[in-house]
């Protein structure tokens, strides 16, 4: 992560609202390798925090206003501790509020502050710079105003801000990476348990990231659906079953004994799913034992998965990923995220004039098939905001 994002932030604050701050903190966003649609299930994840993020440089008040100045948008938002209040007016505002107020309500006394906020991560770009912005708020006001929270309580309560206030679902994937991520290491993640642990990255790869494009207007209703689907697959396999739990308790063996027994779709939503969780578990092993041809592989299986047995792709996902996997050079393609839209992630030799050849390759092939070039990005695993911010 930059430190000049953090200077930016300063410099900002100096600039805005006069003075130096006393605290500057940031948070990067992430980017999922694989582990699609397991976190609901309780399943297995491995994001990496990204080297982008967003950054909050401020201070204290001496009375419960809070002031924040968000430099992407060029707004202000005021508001007073004792009324804080949802505002569509202001979407990026909430972010911060949800986590003040959840830290109210846990008893946390707080002051009033004044704050510049600074990102560099593409916005609708699936990188969570939502997550980034809450966990980057919880660590701004734990540090600004001494609170006693430690690394999960963090996630925990950056992750409710969003559902709570936001008002939307998200898991506890996102702000775990934004928080926990490790320089050049991937984040293994146990959705049930919150254990966790850091797998090395290759350091001679770089992770690519291309956007399509398709914004994903109806991922909300077909995102619940698939949740509905997962939920009724653990009824009906729980008759064969009992005490199953969650998808993740139902292994591979169980799935292939009685899955001609559950309802046809139902059972390719939930084969996706435990397939899903072993490809996570064996990515992390083919990562130890630097066996990038094992992971390649991996993902071209946990796209295939996603494509047609969840069924959240889309045409211009599968021709990011087709394009990629004709390059012979590359390590791993696959669709990243809810789905319908959105990015595709890529492991790739991290020579300047491999890398160059291989953006080159697919965003021509992409404008030639779709239409017009992908935005990409380029990214290191980087440290979360508990490292950066330590």
């Amino acid at each position: 992560m930059p430190l000049s994002l953090t200077e930016q932030a300063k410099e900002l604050f100096l600039q805005t609202l006069a003075g130096k701050p006393d605290v500057a903190v940031i948070a990067p966003g992430r980017v999922n390798l694989i582990g699609e649609h397991t976190d609901y299930n309780e399943g297995y994840v491995l994001p990496m925090a990204v080297d982008r993020g967003i950054a909050i440089a401020g201070r204290k008040r001496d009375d419960l206003k809070i002031t924040l100045y968000s430099a992407d948008y060029r707004e202000q938002e005021e508001f007073n501790l004792n009324a804080i209040r949802h505002d569509i007016s202001r979407p990026w505002a909430n972010y911060f509020k949800g986590v003040a107020l959840l830290l109210k309500q846990n008893g946390i006394p707080l002051g009033g502050c004044e704050a510049v906020i600074r990102g560099d991560l593409p916005q609708g770009g699936g990188l969570s710079s939502s997550a980034a912005l809450e966990v980057a708020s919880a660590v701004f006001l734990k540090k600004l105003f001494g609170v006693d929270l430690d690394d999960l309580d963090l996630v925990r309560l950056a992750q409710q801000a969003e559902n709570k206030f936001v008002g939307v679902q998200c898991g506890i994937m996102d702000p775990f990476a934004s928080h926990m991520g490790g320089k050049d290491h991937a984040l293994f993640i146990d959705c049930r348990t919150l254990e966790h642990d850091w797998i090395p990255l290759d350091s001679g790869h770089k992770v690519v990231v291309f956007n399509t494009g398709v914004k994903r207007e109806l991922a909300s209703s077909d995102y619940n659906e698939r949740r509905r689907q997962c939920e009724e697959g653990v009824r009906q396999f729980a008759k064969f079953l009992p005490g199953l739990r969650s998808l993740r308790d139902l292994s591979l063996c169980d799935f292939e004994k009685y899955q001609g027994q559950v309802e046809p779709l139902v059972m390719k939503r939930c084969r996706h799913v435990v397939s899903e969780n072993q490809r996570v578990l064996d990515t992390v092993e083919a990562l130890k034992a630097k066996n990038l041809e094992k992971v390649k592989a991996l993902f071209q299986e946990s796209h295939e998965s996603l494509r047609d047995d969840y069924e959240v792709s889309c045409h211009e996902l599968d021709t990011l990923v087709e394009l990629a996997q004709e390059h012979p050079l590359q390590k791993g393609s696959r669709m990243t995220g809810a789905g319908f839209g959105g990015c595709t992630v890529h492991l790739v030799p991290g020579e300047e004039q491999v890398l160059e050849n291989f953006i080159t390759y697919v965003s021509e092939g992409y404008q030639r098939r779709i239409g017009r070039k992908p935005d990409y990005y380029v990214f290191n695993a980087s440290p979360g905001a508990k490292f950066l911010n330590g």
